[in-house]
């Protein structure tokens, strides 16, 4: 994880959304240890409420779970939660707007399929 933060964005809020992106990425899998408050506090030169607070908000979405004396874990099925939510949250949030920016643009599937990112196999994603 980098340590730029957004000036515009609650740090707690970003390094939240840091440790969903890993989740989503692969890097942490169900079961997964998260480093620790104290860790991430050091790592970032942060203070350790704001670490707890972002760990706390991925407890109350059920991503993540505490185990005394052990640490906080990646649930089971977090993953999937995340990809279901952020999927709705596109489709209802992000694509409205995108979509009519394409259609005044006159930019059709085709084209935008054609301008599509390439994965390493040289097919669209």
């Amino acid at each position: 994880m980098s340590t730029v933060w957004n000036d515009n964005t609650p740090i707690y809020r970003q390094l939240r959304d840091r440790v969903v992106a890993m989740i989503l990425d692969g890097v942490l899998k169900q079961g997964d240890a998260l480093p620790s408050v104290r860790q991430v506090a050091a790592d970032f030169q942060i203070n350790p409420i704001t670490v707890s607070k972002a760990y706390q908000e991925l407890v109350d979405e059920n991503l993540v779970e505490k185990r005394r004396g052990l640490g906080m874990y990646v649930t089971e099925g977090a993953r999937s939660a995340l990809l279901k939510s952020e999927r709705e949250h596109f489709l209802h949030e992000e694509w409205p707007p995108l979509a009519a920016r394409l259609e005044r643009m006159e930019i059709d599937l085709a084209t935008l399929l054609k301008h599509a990112p390439k994965t390493t196999e040289g097919e669209s994603r």
